[in-house]
C-alpha cells in the first residue's frame, strides 16, 4: 500500500484549483487541504458529496497569520500554490492587488521551506512569454517580456522557486497555464464568455479584427499532465509549458461556438485593448505530451460540446 500523503491547494476553489483536488482525491491515499480567500473562488466548485479525504479553510495565502496556522495544523507533504488574483480584466483593473500575490508567494515558500514540504507546484502562465519572439514557444528559450503587472508577479514567483531551491533545496515544478478551459470556468474569460453570450442570443464582442490566437486547453488535460509531473522526480526543478499547440483565432472560435450552440448571436467588433492583448500563443508541449504517455489532447470542439453537456455550466 502506498503511503499517504497531504497535500495543501491554495486557491483551491477556483476554476483549475478545483479541477486539481476532484483528481487528488481519487486517490485515497492523498489527503488534501483546500485554501481560498473566495474572493474569486467558489465553494461550489468543489466535489459535493462529503469525502473524508477533503478539508476546506477559508483563508488568504496573503495574510501570514492565516496561513500559518494551516501550515502548523498540517504537515504537508506537497503544495500547489495556485492562489492568485486571474483574468485579464481583473488584473488590469487592479495593479496593486495582483502585485499582493508576491506576499502570498513568499509566505507560501518560507512555510514550505520551514516546514518540510518535499516540493511545491507552481502555477504560472503563458503571461510571462510577452509579446513572444519565436514559435513555438519554449519553456528554457524563449525570452519572457511581460511588462503587465499579473506577468511580472508570475515571473517573480518562478524567480522565488529557483531561489529557494538554490538557497534551501526546496523542490519545485512550475507550470505555464496557456488558455485553460472546461465547465466550472467562471464567466469572464473567452471560451465561457462567448458560450453563454451565444446561449442567450446576445452579441459576441471580440476586440480589433479577431486575428489574435490562443491555443485552448480542455481543463482535464491540464490536470492529467500536472498531477503526472507533481509526483515524478523526473519534472523536479523544471518548467512546464501546459496548454494545446493547435492555434486557433478569436474570430474562429467566436464562429465555432456559434455553430455548436446553433445561436441567433451576431459578432460586434470593438476597438483592439491597449494592453493585455497577445497577438499570439503557441506553446511547445513536448514535455506535457509526454507526460500523457502522447495521448491524443482534448480537441476545441470536443471540449466546448462537453461544457455544454455538463450541468455545471449554468447559464
Amino acid at each position: 500500500m502506498k503511503n499517504k500523503q497531504t497535500i495543501l491547494v491554495t486557491g483551491g476553489s477556483g476554476f483549475i484549483g478545483s479541477s486539481l483536488v476532484e483528481r487528488l482525491i481519487e486517490n485515497k491515499n492523498n489527503f488534501v487541504v483546500v485554501v481560498d480567500n473566495l474572493q474569486t473562488g467558489d465553494k461550489n466548485k468543489l466535489p459535493k458529496a462529503p469525502h473524508d479525504n477533503l478539508k476546506f479553510i477559508q483563508c488568504d495565502v496573503n495574510i501570514i497569520s492565516e496561513i500559518t496556522s494551516v501550515f502548523h495544523t498540517f504537515s504537508f507533504d506537497y503544495v500547489f500554490h495556485y492562489a492568485a488574483l486571474v483574468g485579464v480584466k481583473r488584473t488590469l483593473d487592479n495593479p496593486i492587488k495582483v502585485l499582493n500575490d508576491i506576499t502570498g508567494i513568499k509566505n507560501i515558500l518560507e512555510l514550505s521551506k520551514n516546514t518540510g514540504v518535499k516540493r511545491i507546484m507552481y502555477a504560472s502562465s503563458s503571461e510571462v512569454y510577452g509579446e513572444p519572439v519565436e514559435y513555438p514557444q519554449h519553456e528554457e528559450t524563449t525570452p519572457l517580456n511581460s511588462r503587465l503587472p499579473y506577468a511580472i508577479v508570475k515571473n517573480v514567483g518562478e524567480a522565488f522557486l529557483k531561489s529557494y531551491k538554490q538557497e534551501y533545496g526546496l523542490d519545485y515544478t512550475i507550470f505555464r497555464f496557456f488558455n485553460t478551459y472546461g465547465p466550472k470556468q467562471s464567466k469572464d474569460f473567452v471560451i465561457s464568455k462567448f458560450i453563454n453570450a451565444a446561449l442567450n442570443n446576445k452579441e459576441i464582442t471580440i476586440y480589433g479584427e479577431g486575428n489574435q490566437t490562443r491555443t485552448f486547453c480542455f481543463v482535464k488535460n491540464n490536470v492529467e499532465a500536472c498531477v503526472a509531473a507533481a509526483f515524478s522526480p523526473e519534472y523536479a526543478n523544471k518548467t512546464l509549458n501546459i496548454g494545446n499547440n493547435i492555434e486557433t483565432s478569436i474570430l474562429d472560435l467566436a464562429k465555432l461556438i456559434i455553430k455548436l450552440t446553433n445561436s441567433q448571436s451576431k459578432l460586434k467588433f470593438l476597438p483592439p485593448l491597449a494592453e493585455g492583448d497577445m497577438t499570439r500563443r503557441h506553446p511547445d508541449i513536448t514535455n506535457m505530451k509526454k507526460l500523457l504517455n502522447n495521448k491524443p489532447l482534448i480537441s476545441l470542439e470536443d471540449g466546448i460540446n462537453i461544457i455544454l453537456k455538463d450541468p455545471s455550466f449554468i447559464i
